[in-house]
């Protein structure tokens, strides 16, 4: 009986400490840049693909976000104490050390480097550094100055499909940067819908990140419709340059438009449910679009 106890305790520990970890690198938000990075990489490959490369191309994007992530909670351990949001946290709850998450951070990260440095190339290596550096020690301050920081972030944040285009071609082109500019311009209604949602919850931590002043008000509302409104001229660049093909272009246009429509929503009553449902089309809007272009490609 003593050993049944023992054995049950002993897998409930290690079910605790592989949700707290899980829980520090973000695995969802991890295993989206994973993907992001494989759609860059297929996108960009010619001919017959290296699943491997592929493979290790999405493993390295995948550890490199985790350390991010979980650099990025170190930092704001105190603040996320704050927000109901993020209160239950690994460093908040103490069901991880500081200590045990730094040095989670220089496993994942060095292990995230030296796969992409290893297996892709220099380029690669060097995009994704520069993609840490920017969301850990630029992003994660300037979210108490103001705004700045949802364009600071989003340049990291667009970072993964530029990040697979570069492991399979080496090379930073037109292609890569229309990619990177459909996810870059993306993130500004996601950014700008999640802290309308979470007003209440940023402003405990005294993050400041929606525009116009932080209002939620018609002016703001206004911007996160312009922003949407130029995914609808960058989606049909893939189509338009002939790495994609027309059908592509279809699915991103309509995409493109009722992710646009429910900005109208949002201008008409400046409300959280209509912010919430700007939040959810966001989610949607960017992996249906990608997996378009993949099935799409010329």
């Amino acid at each position: 009986m003593q050993s049944n106890e023992l054995s049950i305790t002993l897998q409930a520990i290690v079910v605790s400490r592989l949700k707290a970890y899980n829980d520090l690198l973000k695995f969802r938000l991890s295993a989206l840049v994973a993907f992001s990075c494989g759609f860059g990489y297929i996108l960009g490959f010619n001919g017959q693909i290296d699943w491997f490369q592929f493979a290790m191309t999405m493993i390295g994007g995948f550890l490199v976000s985790g350390a991010s992530c979980a650099a990025n909670e170190i930092i704001e351990r105190d603040v996320d104490k704050l927000m109901t949001r993020t209160q239950n946290r690994p460093l908040p709850t103490k069901s991880i050390s500081v200590q045990e998450a730094l040095w989670f951070v220089i496993f994942t990260g060095l292990i995230g480097f030296t796969l992409l440095y290893a297996f892709t190339n220099l380029l690669t290596t060097v995009l994704a550094i520069t993609s840490l550096v920017l969301y850990v020690f630029v992003y994660t301050p300037l979210k108490k100055v103001g705004p700045i920081a949802v364009f600071v972030g989003a340049i990291p944040g667009a970072m993964p499909p530029l990040l697979g285009w570069t492991a399979a071609t080496g090379s930073i082109s037109y292609e890569a940067l229309i990619i990177f500019g459909i996810q870059f311009i993306w993130q500004f209604p996601h950014f700008w819908a999640i802290a309308w949602v979470g007003d209440d919850d940023y402003k405990k931590a005294g993050f400041k990140l929606l525009p116009m002043g932080g209002r939620k008000d018609l002016n703001t509302a206004i911007q996160i419709m312009i922003y949407t409104l130029f995914l609808l001229p960058l989606g049909l660049l893939p189509t338009y340059f002939g790495f994609t093909g027309l059908n592509s272009g279809i699915v991103a246009t309509i995409c493109g438009v009722l992710f646009l429509a429910q900005t109208f929503s949002l201008m008409k009553d400046c409300s959280k449910k209509s912010a919430l449902r700007i939040m959810f089309g966001s989610f949607l809007y960017l992996p249906i679009v990608q997996i378009a272009y993949l099935l799409d490609k010329v």
